[in-house]
């Protein structure tokens, strides 16, 4: 069916029009919220005071979902709400890594705020049009589309019962649907998610982006804690937004100079020493697949191991070589030099419902490449790529995913689970066949795939309730924490990142704290209190790029040449000096480096408390599993014999001759549980945090959040 008969099915349930905003210093100071169930779309004046503490992105998504709902508000009650937002730096185009946006709701795998960054042209459009953050509050009652027009100042609410639900289909066709031309579909963005978002719980948000090369609609994930799920719970089959006029000025900054300085000397970096260091342009993210192979940290067969024979098959240069189109501007934002949105093109399909279809795929990110391969045991590039792309269009998190499939691969090889449970899958690891089986299920809704969706926390649970499993030892094996799926770097030697993962608010991403050669390769935090300050200054820092729209990689995935040469590398000195100009010449303030990571440590605690308000965000929550803190089985410890032995002689002064691996084991948690338990006691005080990772009323008042509904809720905790 073409676009028009799909567009003439359309119902007008609303439509709002508006003068958009005029942009100054990066901001509107104007939020839209829309209301699904009542069809009500409003414009609000963001206060002062809270572009003060909260300054955008994820502090404004996090302040809105904080006012919209109660400690009760279940993820698919009609008032959670999505927040999306940039930030006041969104949308710039002189410095590489601006077109991020934050999304933020009550997540269903967690059960408390979740917040995930996502990359192309949605974020900066929205601002653009006039709106600092959107507020989508609600439930329809049968299937919408959301349509934004920032230039004529034109929202509508459209009931859209005929197009396509999968990322990759309804992106072609809506872009196809509102752009004027060819030419004007570079300004057309849509978030969607996908079939299997209908059912699984770990569903994702796909942001569009149109590449002019390839002539295709481009998709970016918001991928973590289940938001497609609540997007399609919503019964919101797309977020359309179109802006026609992109140009450098939109932010009207203060002083430009200061943005364009920075932004020419990061280019020029990149420009000299990407393809030495890490080879963003080359391959984006997967550049690390072989490197974490060599230091023991790939996770692999459900992080038992760190390594595998078979990881050459998957190294990055396989898919520079063979996969990934070369030569071509991969940014999913306007002048990112970094170029890391890598694409495989005309990729025949060979399974599920696009058989025989060819495609562009984005990726394989390292994460895709190590949850999907490694992690499960599969070392084929074609059927990670084709596990990718439909993760992506089916709505689906592929760490989370990639996590959960090993997490049932090591339960169907132990005879936890066996093919009458699984529906005739034989689950065992690389059998890549049946990873995509179960993907095809989710989108359907049913069997084996249908459970899988449910995430680790709710297997773990079902197995023991319904196949008599070891809950002690599911437990040991599960590798989630607040409900949420660990992403895909192996921590068991490395104290610093068991703290990375399990000392967060929204559960073990890495998008917090990334400490592992740091601490392990490097050993340049050797002590708690150097991990306690490192747990202090990294979390807060990368919470800072959430508040502003920005990407990470620009800031440590690539290097200037003397970085070696400062008192503190792994901070990235001059790129910090960077951040703080631009953000100085964009808002026309004057912050220096601890004035950015004060803006952070306020909606980094504020969102520790609204996990608290919601029953979560204490001490026992922050536990994680053994496995990623030390050997849970006798194979584990044994392949990893000569260095565990040594440990209990040099740490523990503990002689394992003549004792059996069973025995070591148990020493060795002991050991290692007590350290994880020292390493929080030494981070809680570093955050100003009581020894119950509460924070205190003295230091909300030191960092400015002494706000009368966060004093209420510490105080019944204290």
């Amino acid at each position: 069916m073409d676009v028009k008969a799909l567009k003439a099915a359309h119902k007008l349930l609303a439509e709002y029009k508006y003068e958009p905003a005029k942009l100054k210093k990066g901001y509107t100071d104007k939020t839209l919220y829309i209301n699904i169930g009542d069809n009500r779309i409003e414009a609000k004046d963001v206060p002062a005071s809270m572009k003060e503490k909260f300054i955008g992105g994820k502090g404004y998504g996090l302040k809105y979902l904080w006012d919209a709902t109660t400690p009760e508000t279940k993820w698919n009650d009609p008032e959670n709400e999505i927040v999306i937002a940039g930030g006041p730096l969104c949308g710039i185009t002189q410095y590489p890594g601006a077109g991020k946006s934050l999304v933020v709701t009550i997540s269903p795998m967690t059960d408390i705020p979740i917040d995930s960054n996502v990359g192309g042209y949605f974020g900066p459009y929205l601002k653009f049009s006039g709106w600092d953050a959107l507020e989508i509050q609600g439930k329809a009652k049968e299937d919408i589309i959301i349509y934004i027009d920032g230039n004529n100042g034109v929202i509508r609410i459209d009931e859209a019962p005929l197009e396509a639900i999968d990322g990759h289909v309804v992106s072609e066709e809506l872009t196809e649907m509102y752009a004027d031309s060819e030419e004007d579909k570079k300004n057309i963005s849509v978030i969607s998610a996908g079939t299997a978002a209908n059912h699984a719980n770990i569903g994702l948000l796909n942001f569009s982006f149109y590449d002019i090369r390839r002539r295709v609609a481009r998709l970016k994930q918001a991928g973590r804690g289940g938001i497609g799920r609540v997007l399609r719970d919503k019964k919101i089959k797309a977020i359309v937004i179109k802006f026609k006029g992109t140009k450098g000025d939109l932010n009207k900054p203060a002083n430009q100079s200061l943005i364009n300085k920075a932004g020419i000397k990061l280019h020029k970096q990149i420009h000299d020493y990407d393809d030495v260091q890490c080879r963003m342009r080359q391959i984006g993210t997967a550049n690390i697949i072989e490197v974490m192979d060599e230091y023991d940290l790939l996770p692999t067969h459900n992080y038992q191991y760190g390594n595998h024979p078979d990881t050459h098959k998957i190294a990055s240069n396989v898919f520079v070589e063979k996969y990934i189109t070369q030569g071509m501007p991969d940014g999913c934002w306007f002048g990112c030099s970094l170029s890391c949105a890598k694409a495989a093109d005309n990729f025949e399909l060979k399974t599920g419902s696009y058989k025989g279809h060819k495609v562009t795929i984005d990726g394989p990110e390292y994460e895709n490449a190590a949850g999907l391969g490694s992690n499960c045991g599969i070392f084929d590039p074609e059927m990670i790529l084709e596990a990718n792309f439909y993760c992506d269009t089916y709505g689906v998190d592929t760490i989370s995913f990639g996590t959960i499939c090993a997490f049932a691969m090591e339960c169907y090889e132990r005879g936890i689970i066996n093919k009458e449970i699984t529906g005739g899958l034989e689950l065992k690891f690389g059998n890549a066949i049946a990873q995509l089986e179960l993907l095809h299920q989710m989108s359907r809704g049913e069997g084996f795939g249908a459970l899988i969706g449910l995430g680790v926390k709710q297997l773990k649970r079902i197995f023991v309730e319904e196949h008599g499993a070891d809950p002690d030892f599911l437990n040991d094996i599960g590798m989630e924490q607040k409900g949420l799926e660990v992403s895909e770097y192996l921590p068991k030697e490395s104290l610093a990142q068991q703290g990375g993962y399990g000392l967060t608010n929204k559960g073990p991403q890495h998008d917090e704290a990334w400490l592992i050669f740091m601490d392990m390769v490097n050993n340049q935090i050797p002590t708690f209190e150097d991990k306690a300050e490192a747990l202090h200054y990294f979390p807060m820092f990368r919470t800072w790029f959430g508040l502003m729209g920005l990407c990470k990689l620009p800031w440590n995935d690539t290097s200037p040449p003397d970085n070696h040469l400062t008192d503190e590398p792994a901070k990235m000195p001059e790129h910090v000096q960077h951040y703080v100009n631009i953000y100085n010449g964009v808002t026309g303030s004057n912050i220096d480096k601890d004035e950015l990571i004060l803006q952070s440590e306020r909606i980094y605690n504020f969102q520790r408390i609204f996990n608290i308000r919601r029953g979560k965000g204490l001490r026992k929550h922050d536990a994680m599993p053994y496995r990623a803190i030390g050997p849970v089985t006798f194979e584990e410890y044994e392949s990893r014999k000569e260095r565990y032995d040594q440990q209990l002689k040099d740490l523990l002064d503990y002689n394992p001759e003549g004792k059996t691996t069973e025995e070591k084991i148990k020493i060795m948690r002991e050991y290692r549980l007590n350290q994880y338990e020292l390493l929080t006691d030494a981070v809680y005080k570093r955050r100003g945090w009581t020894p119950n990772g509460v924070p205190t009323i003295e230091h909300l008042s030191k960092i400015g959040m002494e706000l009368p509904e966060l004093v209420e809720v510490v105080k019944n905790h204290i």
